[in-house]
C-alpha cells in the first residue's frame, strides 16, 4: 500500500475509545485479578453429599460431625433488601464428638518457597482450644509452614498471621486442625500473598497497566444486577458472597458465587494505579434510587455528608470525583432482571437519575437496552436525552471454527478477522437508529469482543481481529459520535492469560499495548488505505503509525510518505494463528528515503512506526 497523509490537521481522538471492562464474571476476578488463593472461602452454596462440608473443602476426623449453617454466619449484607438469593450467608461448623484429630482442609494450592502469605481465620468456639494451621504436601506428611492459634470460647474471633513455606508445591494443602472435644464454627478463611495490591495480584495489575485502559467499566456488565455496593463498606471477610442470577453468564467457575474481594475503594485505587478513569454501573433493578444516590455520595461527596464521611473513615478524605455512571446493563434482555420494555426502563431510570444528580449534577450518565433498536431509541434514549447523552451498545462477533486441517485453519482465520467488519456494522446501525429520533445522542460501545473468547484459549487470529476493530474504532469514533468504547474484557479472558503462579499478555493484550500509542493524539486523514489496515496519529510532532497485515500467508508492503527520524519500530508476528498462539515482539525492519518509510509486514502481523517530525532530518 502506498499511504499518503492528506492533511497535517488532525481530529483529536477521544481517549475513552481505549476503554476496557472489569466485570466480576467467570474468572476475571475470582481466579483472575483477585490475589485470594482459597476457593469458597466464605462457605457459600450447598454442602457435599453425606459429609455436610462446603464445596472446595474437605473435612477429616474419625469422630467429626460437619454442618453448613445458614442461621449462624459471620458474613452479612447491607442494603438491597428486596434482592433474594440463596445460600450466600453461611458458616462451616466442625464438631469433634470425641478427642482426636479433626478439621478442614483445602487442596491443590500453588505456593512458592520463601514467599510470605497473609492468613486470617475467623472462628467461634464452644471452649478454649488450640487450632493448628499448616501448609503441607498432598499427603500431609510434610509440613512446609505452620502456626498454632490459641482460641477463646465466645463470640467471633479473628486470627491474623503469616506463613512462609520452604518448598515450591503446586498441590499444597491448607489444614485447619484441632483435637479437643469441642465445636468450632468457621466464618471465613483468607490466604493472600503478602505482595498483593488491595487484594489483587500485583503481576496482573502490572499487565493491566501495560494494556493501557483509559477507562475501566465496573462491576459489570451482567454482574451489575447482582452487585451490592454497600457490602464493600465492610472489611473483605464480612462481605457476604453474591449468588449469580444466571450462573453460566457470571460465575460458572466458582459454583455460582462471587466473594466480593474488591470494594469501591479498591477499584478506585486500581484505576489510579493503571491510569484509567472509573466508570461505575449501578444495580438499577435491586438498588433503590436512594441507594444509588448514596453510592454517588460515597465516591463524590464531601466528608461532611453521611457517605462522604464513611469514605473518609475508610481512609479516603478527598472525593474520588467519579464522572461516568451507567444506569444498569443490557436492560430489556431476558438474562437481566428488571424492566423488559423501554418505557418501564425509562420510568425507573428517571427516579435514579433524579436521586443521583441531586448529589453531583454534572455526572455523565449512560443508558442501556437491546440496541440497535428503534423502539428503545424512541421510548428510552430519546425520552431520557435531557439527562442521558450516552447510549450503551454491545456486540460480540462469532463464527464457526475448524482447526482440524490446513484449509480449516485458513478459513477459520479469515472468518474471525472478517468479523471485525460486523463490529463496525453494528456501530453504524446504532448511529442510524439513534439519528431517527435525536442526532445529539452519543454511542458508548462499552462491550465488544469475539464471542466466547473467555471460555477458550485466545490466539493470534483474535489478535488480528482486535487490531482491525481498534483501527475501525479509531478511524470512525468521531464520525459516529462514539466517544466511548470498551473491550470485554482484558483480565483472565481476552488480553491477560492467568495461571496460578503466572500471567502473560495474549495476542489481544499485545495489540492493546501497542495501540495505546494513539491515546491523546489527533487522527490524521490518509489516502491509499484499504480495509482499515493503517492508522496514523500525531502528538507533539511525533507521528505514530500502526499497520495490520490481515493476509493469511502473503506479506504486505507499506510505504508511508512522511519526513522525520524513525524513533521506534516494532513488529508483532507469529508463525501460528491457532488457539494457544502468541505474538512475538521484534524489531520492524524499514527502508527510509527522503520522504517515505517502507516496511514489509509478514502474514497476520501488526507493526508500529513512530517518527519524530521535529528533527527535520532523515540522516539515520
Amino acid at each position: 500500500m502506498d499511504i499518503k497523509i492528506v492533511s497535517t490537521e488532525g481530529t483529536p481522538l477521544s481517549p475513552y475509545i481505549f476503554g476496557h471492562n472489569l466485570e466480576h464474571t467467570r474468572s476475571a476476578v475470582g481466579g483472575g485479578l483477585s490475589a485470594q488463593i482459597l476457593k469458597n472461602r466464605k462457605f457459600a452454596g450447598k454442602p457435599s453429599k453425606n459429609r455436610g462440608v462446603a464445596a472446595e473443602w474437605k473435612g477429616f476426623g474419625e469422630h467429626a460431625f460437619f454442618e453448613l449453617l445458614p442461621d449462624v454466619h459471620y458474613t452479612r449484607h447491607i442494603g438491597c433488601e428486596k434482592m433474594r438469593r440463596h445460600n450466600e450467608l453461611q458458616s462451616q461448623r466442625v464438631q469433634n464428638m470425641k478427642p482426636g484429630d479433626c478439621g478442614l482442609m483445602q487442596q491443590d494450592l500453588s505456593v512458592l518457597s520463601g514467599r510470605t502469605y497473609e492468613l486470617r481465620v475467623v472462628t467461634q468456639c464452644s471452649r478454649d482450644l488450640s487450632l493448628k494451621v499448616e501448609l503441607t504436601d498432598r499427603t500431609g506428611s510434610v509440613v512446609y509452614a505452620g502456626e498454632e492459634l490459641t482460641l477463646s470460647a465466645g463470640d467471633w474471633e479473628i486470627s491474623e498471621f503469616t506463613l512462609t513455606p520452604d518448598t515450591d508445591d503446586p498441590e499444597a494443602v491448607l489444614v485447619l486442625r484441632f483435637s479437643e472435644q469441642a465445636m468450632v464454627t468457621f466464618g471465613a478463611v483468607s490466604m493472600l500473598p503478602a505482595d498483593h495490591f488491595h487484594g489483587m495480584r500485583s503481576d496482573v495489575v502490572r499487565l493491566l497497566k501495560e494494556v493501557g485502559p483509559s477507562v475501566l467499566r465496573w462491576p459489570g456488565g451482567n454482574f451489575a444486577g447482582e452487585y451490592r455496593w454497600k457490602d464493600g463498606l465492610m472489611p473483605p471477610d464480612l462481605r457476604g458472597p453474591l449468588q449469580a442470577y444466571s450462573e453460566i453468564e457470571t460465575q460458572p467457575h466458582s459454583h455460582g458465587y462471587d466473594f466480593h474481594e474488591i470494594s469501591t475503594d479498591d477499584f478506585i485505587a486500581l484505576c489510579r494505579e493503571v491510569g484509567a478513569e472509573p466508570f461505575l454501573t449501578i444495580n438499577l433493578c435491586w438498588n433503590t434510587p436512594e441507594e444509588s444516590r448514596d453510592w454517588v455520595e460515597y465516591v463524590n461527596g464531601s466528608p461532611d455528608t453521611e457517605y462522604g464521611r464513611k469514605r473518609a473513615e475508610n481512609g479516603h478524605p478527598e472525593p474520588y470525583d467519579v464522572r461516568f455512571w451507567s444506569l444498569g446493563n443490557e436492560m430489556g434482555y431476558g438474562h437481566m432482571e428488571g424492566p423488559m420494555q423501554p418505557k418501564e426502563y425509562a420510568d425507573l431510570a428517571e427516579k435514579h437519575i433524579e436521586a443521583m444528580k441531586s448529589v453531583t449534577p454534572e455526572i455523565l450518565l449512560f443508558s442501556s437496552g437491546p440496541y440497535p433498536n428503534d423502539g428503545w431509541a424512541k421510548d428510552s434514549a430519546a425520552r431520557l436525552q435531557k439527562d442521558v447523552k450516552y447510549i450503551s451498545l454491545h456486540h460480540y462477533a462469532n463464527t464457526h471454527m475448524d482447526y482440524t486441517s490446513e484449509e480449516g485453519i485458513r478459513e477459520t482465520y479469515k472468518h474471525i478477522v472478517k468479523e471485525s467488519e460486523g463490529v463496525m456494522k453494528a456501530a453504524r446501525e446504532m448511529r442510524a437508529s439513534l439519528d431517527r429520533f435525536s442526532e445529539s445522542l452519543q454511542i458508548s460501545f462499552d462491550e465488544w469482543n469475539f464471542w466466547y473468547a473467555w471460555y477458550r484459549q485466545s490466539c493470534v487470529s483474535e489478535g488480528i481481529f482486535s487490531a482491525k476493530v481498534l483501527h475501525g474504532l479509531i478511524g470512525s469514533s468521531a464520525e459516529l459520535n462514539m466517544p466511548f468504547c470498551c473491550y470485554f474484557q482484558p483480565v483472565g479472558e481476552g488480553a491477560i492469560l492467568i495461571d496460578d503462579l503466572s500471567a502473560k499478555l495474549t495476542a489481544n493484550g499485545r495489540v492493546f499495548s501497542l495501540m495505546k500509542v494513539h491515546k491523546g493524539a489527533a487522527l490524521l486523514p490518509l489516502s491509499g488505505v484499504e480495509n482499515d489496515a493503517v492508522v496514523a496519529t500525531e502528538k507533539d510532532g511525533i507521528l505514530s503509525v500502526t499497520l495490520v497485515n490481515e493476509r493469511y500467508d502473503v506479506p504486505e508492503e507499506f510505504t508511508i510518505h512522511c519526513q522525520g527520524d524513525v524513533m521506534e519500530n516494532l513488529l508483532l508476528s507469529s508463525e501460528e494463528v491457532i488457539p494457544g498462539s502468541f505474538f512475538t515482539e521484534d524489531v520492524l525492519p524499514y527502508v527510509q528515503e527522503e520522504d517515505a518509510v517502507t516496511v514489509t509486514l509478514p502474514p497476520h502481523s501488526v507493526g508500529l512506526l513512530r517518527i519524530n517530525q521535529n528533527t527535520g532530518t532523515n540522516d539515520l
